[in-house]
């Protein structure tokens, strides 16, 4: 598996409380902007580590730059390496959104965190991989 930068942060939300936040605004009494955003940075460096260690793995990153490259740290095989095609011209490095006037306006704030929302993702892929798999054999 191949990744881009993985020293760049974003701020990683749940679909579920975004949901949450546009009824939200659509109950308040007057047309506003406000910015969807959960206020926290992740890297995508943690996001890959958290969603390897959901399914068994520990990874140890070894290298620097576009020669860095994650490996299981128990069997030492490359789990996912950089590849400069996934470099983005006009990368941002840190994006980071400010809830604060949803949270004082509309009472809104997420409520599923970081850690709990990439293993929902895991979850789910692993759950089409298992329905993909079953699909096949019914065809097969």
């Amino acid at each position: 598996m191949s990744i881009g930068n993985l020293d760049t942060k974003r701020d990683w939300g749940h679909a579920r409380d975004y949901v949450e936040w546009m009824w939200r605004i659509l109950q308040h009494s007057t047309p506003e902007d406000f910015v969807l955003a959960t206020g926290e940075t992740h890297s995508v460096r943690e996001l890959i580590e958290l969603a390897f260690s959901e399914v068994g793995f520990v990874v140890r990153w070894q290298g620097s730059g576009v020669e860095e490259v994650g490996v299981d740290a128990t069997s030492g095989n490359v789990l996912i390496q950089v590849d400069p095609r996934y470099f983005r011209p006009a990368e941002v490095e840190l994006l980071l959104g400010d809830p604060s006037k949803a949270r004082d306006k509309l009472g809104w704030r997420h409520t599923t965190g970081f850690d709990e929302m990439i293993r929902e993702m895991v979850a789910s892929d692993l759950d089409a991989v298992v329905r993909d798999r079953e699909r096949r054999d019914r065809n097969a």
